[in-house]
């Protein structure tokens, strides 16, 4: 370490050099054991990854899945259990990848591994759906010849979004032009 310089003219020693510290080390994860965890029971993979709300919601999510189907009709919740079941999996091998090549330049796209309030909102609202079934206020099984409404909304906003992100791709293109 070199000694501090005197500044000649104001007689003041400079403050010292800070030191390098070194960068907050990311706990690497796993994605063969969060795909192991996650295939032994919904959520457990994204536990050991740390986003317990995103476990809690794949977990209630299965298990209103099975619960739908029991108690409300076959189709269209017993294609729910799989769905869940698989998208659980790859959440959590695709959330083990993404968390240790946070760090490194790696050629994957950048995701916000964080949870979303989204979870919690959604963990909220199946529990008052449940609730009110449960209550007597909401029948479920007449809501079941309604399910292709769902598949309908779900359609209508993948396409709008789809246009709004290809109008904002033509603007930026027609900018740059």
């Amino acid at each position: 370490m070199t000694t501090p310089v005197i500044d000649p003219q104001s007689g003041v020693t400079p403050p010292p050099l800070p030191t390098a510290r070194p960068a907050a080390q990311v706990q690497l994860k796993s994605p063969g054991l969060a795909f192991l965890l996650s295939l032994l029971f919904p959520g457990m993979g994204q536990v050991y990854n740390g986003q317990p709300a995103k476990a809690l919601g794949f977990f209630f999510a299965f298990a209103s899945a099975i619960y739908a189907v029991a108690e409300i009709s076959p189709l269209p919740f017993a294609l729910f259990i799989p769905f869940v079941y698989l998208y659980n999996i790859v959440d959590a091998w695709r959330t083990g990848v993404l968390i240790n090549n946070r760090g490194t330049a790696a050629a994957l796209p950048e995701e916000d591994v964080a949870e979303s309030p989204a979870w919690g909102a959604g963990l909220v609202l199946l529990g008052f759906v449940f609730l009110f079934h449960n209550l007597g206020w909401l029948d479920l099984s007449r809501l079941s010849r309604l399910w292709p409404a769902l598949l309908i909304i779900v359609g209508a906003a993948v396409l709008y979004r789809s246009m709004r992100q290809g109008k904002r791709i033509e603007k930026d293109d027609g900018a740059s032009l």
